[in-house]
């Protein structure tokens, strides 16, 4: 009994946010009798095209092709700057096509390796949380470039260049934020050493790839269209989300982001708005500030604890500093807009 609640507990741990929507998932169902309109709930575009990404990058991961695009330019790098801008821009460019999340999994331990290689471990925590924005900034280039852009773009069919311009403001002034703190990384001369021959194995091919694919997201996203579509459908909490959502979209966007992450905000606000563009802008600009806005934010903390427990205060302390301050400028650039 007891070995079983460590189990429960330790996977509760791992799969918080899709344990936490399972079980409100499960506590609406005692509202809405459970029957086969449950599946109406589900954005199936969203689950098939989430799913095919994710099957895309494992495929492109297995083949090692990031990496070997990483090492490419890092035989160009010279000095501490250079390396850290590389590293960053690396996870802005490739959070464009793979999701931020799967381009702060590849990369992120890579760049503590390359650190602690040329004895700059020094850099690490603040190259780990420009990381983190960069992803952040990067996946609203595209609305596949994170799970939340994917509900988005799948509920609203804004197309894709309407997306990118709605966006395109925060993203330009992002940026300009990343260059100015890359600016702060000392010009250092480093040597880069010799890297590990990188070698592709195609044995258990399609098992390595299907079994890289994060089912708990997409069981994630099941329950949360099973709970806002049962939230739709009980009178009192419909009433009570339109009140307070409509015409406020941007701010709830942001404010649900900070507590519950930017995923369910965007599955909760478009189940009850259909201004998909304030949603768009809010849950984005959300994706910045506390740790667990963005499910990106959590991924690149889990990986730092894991290979240097000795900074996880330290960068919880930066990490923070850095992402309020560029979400009250990008708060400030909608209020301007």
């Amino acid at each position: 009994m007891v070995q079983l609640m460590d189990k429960i507990i330790n996977f509760f741990k791992k799969e918080i946010i899709f344990s936490i929507s399972l079980i409100f998932a499960i506590i609406s169902c005692f509202f809405i009798q459970p029957t086969t309109n449950y599946l109406n709930y589900i954005n199936w575009d969203t689950i098939l095209l989430l799913l095919v990404i994710m099957i895309v990058v494992e495929i492109l991961k297995n083949l090692s092709v990031f990496e070997m695009l990483v090492r490419k330019l890092l035989t160009k790098i010279s000095n501490a700057r250079q390396l850290v801008m590389v590293l960053v821009f690396t996870c802005f460019l490739s959070s464009i096509f793979i999701t931020n999340d799967v381009s702060l999994i590849i990369f992120v331990p890579f760049s503590i390796l390359a650190l602690k290689k040329v004895n700059r471990s020094d850099l690490i925590i603040l190259t780990v949380c420009l990381q983190t924005i960069a992803a952040n900034v990067g996946c609203m280039v595209l609305p596949i470039g994170a799970p939340h852009n994917i509900v988005m773009f799948t509920v609203s069919h804004i197309p894709f260049e309407s997306f990118f311009l709605i966006l395109l403001p925060y993203i330009l002034v992002s940026m300009i934020f990343l260059v100015i703190l890359l600016f702060f990384i000392p010009r250092d001369a480093i040597t880069l050493p010799e890297m590990s021959k990188i070698s592709v194995s195609m044995e258990n091919f399609l098992k390595r790839v299907f079994s890289g694919v994060d089912y708990f997201l997409l069981l994630t996203f099941i329950a949360l269209f099973i709970l806002i579509g049962n939230l739709e459908n009980i009178p009192f909490f419909n009433s009570l989300f339109r009140q307070f959502i409509t015409g406020n979209e941007v701010l709830w966007g942001i404010v649900a982001s900070q507590v519950i992450s930017n995923v369910p905000a965007a599955i909760l606000l478009s189940g009850f708005s259909t201004n998909y563009e304030a949603i768009i802008v809010g849950i984005n600009i959300g994706g910045f500030g506390t740790l667990i806005a963005s499910m990106a934010n959590l991924i690149s903390y889990k990986i730092l604890v894991r290979e240097c427990d000795e900074f996880k205060v330290r960068y919880l302390v930066i990490f923070t500093v850095l992402n309020v301050i560029l979400l009250v400028v990008l708060v400030g650039v909608n209020v301007l807009i």
